[in-house]
C-alpha cells in the first residue's frame, strides 16, 4: 500500500521561504511521477510541481516558476518543494500524490495516491 506522509508546512511572512517534505513508502516509485498540489479554501485543488521520479525531469505550475523547486532524494524516498519568494496567495494546503501509471502528468484525476495535506500560511 503506497503511503505518503507530508511535513513541514507553518506559518511565514511574505518573502519568506519554506521547504515541504513528502515521505514515500510502500512501493517503488522510479518509473512514477510525484507531484505537489494545493488547495485554497474555496478553491480547486490545483498542480503546484512535479518531478519524474527515474529521470529528474520538472513541471512546474507557470504561478510558482522561478519560485519552487522540486527535487526528490532516492535514499530516504522523499520528494522536497522548496519555496521561495512566498506570497499571501500561496496559502493553502499542500499535498503529495502519486499516480498508477508511467510518466509525471499535471492533472489531478491522474494521481490515486494522496497525502493527508499540510498547512503553509503566508502573512501580508
Amino acid at each position: 500500500q503506497v503511503h505518503l506522509v507530508e511535513s513541514g508546512g507553518r506559518l511565514v511572512q511574505a518573502g519568506g521561504s519554506l521547504r515541504l517534505s513528502c515521505a514515500a513508502s510502500g512501493r517503488d516509485f522510479i518509473n512514477y511521477g510525484m507531484a505537489w498540489f494545493r488547495q485554497a479554501p474555496g478553491k480547486d485543488r490545483e498542480f503546484v510541481a512535479g518531478i519524474d521520479w527515474g529521470r529528474g525531469s520538472a513541471l512546474y505550475a507557470d504561478s510558482v516558476k522561478g519560485r519552487f523547486t522540486i527535487s526528490r532524494d532516492f535514499s530516504v524516498t522523499t520528494v522536497y518543494l522548496q519555496m521561495n519568494s512566498l506570497k499571501p496567495e500561496d496559502t493553502a494546503v499542500y499535498y503529495c500524490a502519486t499516480g498508477t501509471g508511467y510518466g509525471l502528468r499535471t492533472t489531478r484525476a491522474w494521481y490515486t495516491y494522496w497525502g493527508q495535506g499540510t498547512q503553509v500560511t503566508v502573512s501580508s
